[in-house]
């Protein structure tokens, strides 16, 4: 196995910040996992038409704003008129949406981790995405505090030829985990791999913490069915509500 950054990786990471408190993808929901006691967030970020870097899940603006249209078709300033948080409760009303420049200062505020997904939606280039995004990462955060993961695996190897093993630790993002998981893996001498907690099993888990990978689950909301997966060697749950799992989760393996 390459040599990888020295990440200690919490059993609970919020996912798109403290998303069951706060909306999604946003400062407001940063403070909130912070708040509530969580070192690590994970977010998502993806390109504007004019190429800003913004931490935003969707393709469009439909669910999560006061706002339609695509984000490939819109610049940062039609971005930042717009309410991004009012849809989950009044009292975010006038949230604005994060620019990556954003959501690095405060974590760097916060002093916190992020699993930052590169997300690449239909006809958008995750080279390009890389491009942007992994540099301004590599130059914000300390690689303890950084994992880098995507569905998209062009992504993940443009990522890769900008920054070796020591400095960058790359997660592969699977929906189940596939037959080639250990090629693409070791493709990008890779850190850790994600999975649908829901479609992992126990032989495939332990194929995995047997290769060495760190594994970890998104994005289990019930205790009680998840349990079975830290007997099998999950190493981390990546929840919309971590506070589920208080006094649950077994402590982080050292």
């Amino acid at each position: 196995m390459p040599k990888h950054p020295a990440i200690a990786l919490p059993r609970l990471i919020a996912h798109r910040g403290l998303s069951a408190h706060a909306p999604e993808n946003t400062l407001a929901a940063v403070k909130a996992a912070h708040e509530a006691g969580y070192a690590w967030v994970e977010l998502d970020v993806q390109l504007l038409g004019d190429g800003t870097p913004v931490i935003w899940h969707d393709a469009t603006l439909k669910r999560c704003s006061d706002g339609h249209g695509r984000l490939a078709m819109l610049d940062l300033a039609a971005v930042r008129r717009l309410d991004v948080g009012a849809w989950f409760g009044d009292g975010f009303r006038g949230e604005r949406m994060a620019t990556l420049s954003d959501m690095l200062a405060l974590l760097v505020e916060l002093d916190m981790g992020v699993n930052m997904e590169l997300k690449v939606t239909h006809r958008r280039s995750g080279t390009e995405l890389a491009e942007v995004v992994v540099p301004r990462l590599l130059k914000a955060l300390p690689p303890e505090r950084l994992i880098l993961s995507s569905f998209d695996q062009p992504a993940l190897q443009h990522a890769r030829s900008l920054a070796d093993a020591s400095l960058l630790a790359i997660g592969v993002l699977t929906e189940g985990v596939p037959a080639t998981w250990r090629t693409r893996c070791e493709a990008l001498d890779a850190f850790s791999l994600h999975t649908d907690w829901t479609r992992l099993t126990a032989r495939r888990a332990r194929e995995i913490k047997d290769a060495g990978y760190r594994l970890l689950c998104y994005t289990p909301n019930d205790p009680a069915a998840f349990a079975p997966r830290w007997e099998w060697g999950v190493d981390c749950a990546i929840s919309d509500d971590p506070a589920l799992f208080a006094g649950i989760a077994p402590p982080p393996r050292l």
